[in-house]
């Protein structure tokens, strides 16, 4: 009787230890898969977009400062103060999503952007307005149609949200931007 007991003792003791260390497993593994879907949210195309997103409102201030120094026409000038004033407070709004999503944001922005700032820091005058501002229609372009996508299709509510409360304001300064470069394009044609 008591070898019986003592074997029930040690099936019961294993049965015990076996149960334990599985609901450790599934308390392990859930707190890992939840920690893992919480990424899972962000995904790669998302923080791409964060990153150029970044990049790109750098350029924008700096190419607006670059512009309210170097423009000979008045609109140009307010235009470019206007991407100064609207971008600067479009990047404190991206840092403060990157800072949630656990991203680092570029502090600089990319190779062609520094090309374009360098080129158009070597024109003055009307010569200047025109190509700013024909870069400034241009990058407006793909800046709506990226920051469109992103709205549709991010997978990180709060980059989503980014994109959504931004894309006015980029769509705004796409039609002043299209409104203002043609008047440079002629000023320019009649030199």
């Amino acid at each position: 009787m008591r070898r019986l007991l003592s074997m029930l003792f040690v099936v019961a003791f294993g049965a015990a230890m076996t149960l334990t260390a599985t609901a450790q497993e599934e308390t392990t593994g859930s707190t890992a898969a939840g920690s893992a879907k919480q990424s899972a949210g962000m995904g790669n195309t998302d923080t791409a977009f964060v990153e150029k997103a970044a990049r790109g409102g750098l350029a924008e201030v700096e190419l607006g400062q670059l512009a309210v120094q170097k423009a000979s026409s008045q609109e140009v000038k307010q235009f470019a103060q206007h991407m100064v004033d609207d971008h600067s407070k479009a990047n404190e709004q991206l840092k403060q999503v990157a800072a949630q999503e656990h991203i680092d944001l570029p502090q600089q922005p990319n190779a062609n952007d520094k090309a374009t700032k360098a080129r158009l820091a070597k024109l003055s005058g009307e010569r200047f307005d025109k190509a700013y501002m024909n870069d400034m229609v241009k990058d407006h372009q793909k800046d709506v149609a990226e920051f469109e996508r992103e709205s549709k299709t991010s997978k990180d509510p709060a980059v989503k949200s980014f994109a959504e409360q931004t894309l006015p304001t980029l769509r705004d300064h796409l039609k002043e931007a299209q409104k203002i470069a043609p008047k440079q394009q002629a000023k320019s044609s009649g030199e």
